[in-house]
């Protein structure tokens, strides 16, 4: 097996495994082993990988060109753009490469609104985040992250966030003052061990952010693009967000994000504002032109048949081993099953099994499987599991 430790950083820890080829819900092995896919590169492949309509839109543009820049127009571009608008909120696109950066851009809008409704005395800055959260990696969005373990060693931190507690509105009008400009949360805290937004929570922050003027922010993502059932997490809430973050799956496995910002706050940008050199490539916005397509009703009915079948059956896994299993939770199929031990040795053994799972914040396993998932393959995860927790 190829060794990536003399050439690579070493900010991965990577399993056994290297990769000769990838299709709809599984990956072969350079050895021929074939694992089932319940990770998805991270929510990145919703749709399995290589799918046949997504390779057909990234070699059709292929043939037409590669990158071209932003100084210039782009039909695609427009064409997803209105898409994904008429799909959430009315407003604008801003086209990145990632999740990091389409948060980084939304909290830049966040503080362009901010001084611009400076009061008397101090600018509005302060955005208002969340424990457990996870926003990215860059200085900024580390900054906004909710969880110290990610941020060790990289202090002193950007100044002008303030955390208050997930699912405790209360806390959250506590660390309301005079320089907050917004609140950022996402529906489902997926790094944080899918913790999962009640109705009350976000429609509180609604309300709150209505009532002091403040811009609501949802980060979706690895919730966003069909994962919980629905295209976005925040349409189960019957609340709309001011801007909105995606990323992950939005590419269809090529790296493409977008932050969505009402008309009256995307007009805040001006030229220079903001850019990305290869925000918006031509082809990753053809593989999600492709992918925004095949997101079709009838998948996201099998994400809230799956999503339900597969909860259901992980319970009846924490009603035979109650002192091993001590919650299940999730929406569609964004899942996780917190264990009262630590759960690498699961993901281990179901690596030896065949199949790539996920454990987060040590003890939370987490599933994201394509959104083309079925009951057949949700049985041989929660027996390979079962197997797993009766062996010790």
């Amino acid at each position: 097996m190829v060794s990536d430790k003399k050439f690579i950083m070493g900010t991965y820890k990577r399993y056994p495994l290297e990769v000769k080829k990838a299709k709809g819900k599984y990956i072969w092995s350079e050895e021929g082993k074939r694992y089932l896919d319940f990770f998805s590169g991270l929510s990145v492949n919703n749709l399995g990988h290589c799918h046949p309509q997504i390779l057909k839109a990234i070699r059709h543009q292929l043939l037409k060109h590669l990158h071209i820049s932003n100084l210039y127009y782009d039909r695609l571009q427009v064409e997803l753009a209105e898409r994904l608008v008429k799909l959430s909120i009315p407003g604008k696109v801003f086209f990145s490469n990632s999740g990091a950066e389409a948060n980084e851009c939304a909290i830049k809008l966040a503080r362009k609104y901010g001084h611009l409704r400076r009061g008397k005395r101090e600018d509005r800055y302060k955005i208002i985040v969340f424990d457990n959260s996870f926003h990215g990696r860059t200085l900024a969005t580390l900054s906004a992250t909710g969880q110290k373990r990610f941020q060790k060693g990289f202090t002193p931190l950007l100044s002008g966030f303030k955390q208050a507690k997930f699912n405790e509105l209360s806390t959250a009008e506590y660390a309301i003052g005079n320089n907050t400009c917004a609140i950022m949360v996402e529906p489902v805290q997926g790094e944080g061990g899918v913790r999962v937004a009640t109705r009350e929570f976000l429609r509180g922050l609604r309300r709150l952010c209505n009532k002091f003027k403040l811009l609501l922010i949802f980060d979706e993502i690895q919730s966003g693009m069909g994962r919980t059932g629905k295209m976005f997490a925040y349409q189960h809430y019957g609340v709309t967000p001011d801007i909105l973050t995606m990323a992950k799956g939005l590419g269809g496995g090529l790296p493409l994000a977008v932050t969505i910002a009402k008309d009256e706050i995307a007009k805040l940008f001006g030229y220079g504002n903001h850019g990305s050199t290869f925000g918006g490539n031509p082809v990753s916005v053809a593989a999600g032109l492709a992918a925004m397509r095949l997101l079709n009703d009838k998948l996201l009915e099998n994400v809230k048949v799956a999503g339900k079948y597969f909860m259901g059956r992980l319970n009846e896994l924490k009603s035979k081993y109650p002192e091993k299993i001590k919650e299940v939770r999730g929406l569609g199929l964004i899942v996780g099953m917190e264990l009262n031990e630590e759960g690498e040795e699961i993901v281990n053994r179901c690596f030896e099994e065949g199949i790539l799972i996920n454990c987060t914040r040590e003890r939370v396993l987490r599933f994201l499987p394509p959104l083309i998932i079925n009951n057949n393959d949700i049985d041989r995860l929660v027996k390979a599991i079962d197997k797993i927790l009766s062996s010790y």
